[in-house]
């Protein structure tokens, strides 16, 4: 099982000292996060992509081959790059130089992003969200698999011949997970290919993040892809720990009150009962983490948001660091233990390069191995009211 860390990329004044970061120290600190979560053995650290105030992180590949070379361990990744607003041919070559510039150390979260504005600074709909997410990811597994692409779409030009370079490392496309907080079709998109479902519970309840892991897995069934249990799931998740619960949330719940992403609305104690928030002690994050299992199954990744609200980076790299070294440890030698047989590990570039090698095959250009319906787009369209 794979734990990391993820961001937003808010820049958020700090509301005990009013003062904002500015775009430089938000973007340097990254790095610094980065850096101290392959520091105390972290497995994955992601970024969002957005492109309006007050968020920075608009050229994800970019920061990531940055990092990349300046960390050993770590497995880069985003928190969503949108599969709706990018050109499918532009994405293809982007992450294929990451893949290569990072040693494989890489995979990306797609996402259709929920910001109406951004799509027509593109040049898409915001109404064309969930139709653009299925034709521009069909394009982009064929850039990944095929040498030579002939394409016609609706969204897009079409494409003649054309090869997207650089070609995917050692012939394996990066991994690809489908995030989504609500929308079923995105859980069918995953389940479709037998890719990976991200769904980042950061403010959902699990009554709705278990309704949309158990549809994937149904449906990841269905395709041929193997037993509901052999899915690849990925859960999102918040925290901010103390010494005591009392002195967690005395620090903390400023930031909570003023977050640009859910401040204003409930309280931090509700919050917390809702969502997957916990604030308190490391061992209250442990128990709690742990609990995600009861509903969601065995899973491959957990994230968990970090550096959100304007938090100071010194308090950001110190909660890092508690995760690392007292929180995670446990969480493996646990979820380990209680971990089914059969339940796959979490995909490596590594892993995959030798799985091909055994069966003779290149693993992600494979159609999915089961299907009774015309086309991806059919079969989604099916399941927008399961």
């Amino acid at each position: 099982m794979q734990f990391g860390i993820f961001s937003v990329s808010d820049i958020t004044p700090d509301p005990t000292t009013g003062k904002a970061p500015t775009e430089n120290e938000r973007i340097r600190a990254w790095n610094a996060m980065a850096k101290k979560a392959d520091e105390v053995g972290l497995d994955v650290f992601a970024i969002g992509e957005h492109h309006n105030p007050p968020f920075f992180s608009s050229s994800p590949t970019t920061t990531l081959a940055y990092i990349a070379a300046q960390t050993k361990n770590i497995l880069l990744s985003t928190a969503t790059t949108l599969i709706t607003t990018n050109d499918p041919v532009k994405i293809a070559e982007d992450y294929a130089m990451l893949q290569h510039l990072s040693e494989g150390r890489m995979d990306l979260t797609l996402g259709r992003g929920n910001t109406g504005p951004v799509y027509p600074w593109f040049g898409y709909d915001i109404r064309d969200g969930i139709a653009l997410a299925i034709e521009h990811y069909d394009l982009l597994r064929k850039l990944w698999t095929e040498d030579v692409v002939n394409w016609t779409g609706k969204h897009r030009t079409p494409l003649t011949g054309f090869t997207s370079t650089p070609r995917p490392l050692d012939g394996i496309p990066p991994f690809v997970w489908h995030g989504s907080i609500r929308s079923p079709q995105i859980a069918e998109q995953a389940a479709y290919y037998g890719d990976g479902f991200l769904h980042n519970n950061i403010f959902w309840n699990k009554e709705h993040t278990e309704q949309m892991v158990q549809l994937y897995r149904r449906r990841f069934a269905h395709y041929g892809h193997g037993e509901p249990e052999e899915a690849i799931v990925g859960l999102g998740g918040q925290v901010f720990m103390a010494e005591t619960e009392q002195k967690a949330k005395d620090f903390f719940r400023p930031y909570f009150d003023n977050a640009p992403v859910y401040g204003g609305g409930a309280s931090l104690e509700d919050f917390s009962e809702l969502t997957p928030l916990t604030v308190g002690t490391p061992e209250m994050v442990i128990d709690r983490t742990l609990s995600f299992r009861e509903w969601a199954g065995d899973y491959q990744r957990q994230m968990f948001l970090m550096d959100h609200a304007g938090l100071p980076l010194d308090v950001v790299l110190e909660q890092i660091e508690i995760l690392g070294t007292e929180v995670v440890p446990v969480l493996r030698k646990e979820f380990d233990r209680m971990r089914a047989p059969g339940v796959p590990d979490a995909p490596t570039h590594a892993a995959r390069v030798a799985a091909s090698r055994a069966d003779g095959s290149v693993e992600s250009s494979a159609q999915p191995a089961a299907r009774d319906d015309v086309d991806t787009g059919a079969a989604i369209a099916k399941q927008d009211g399961e």
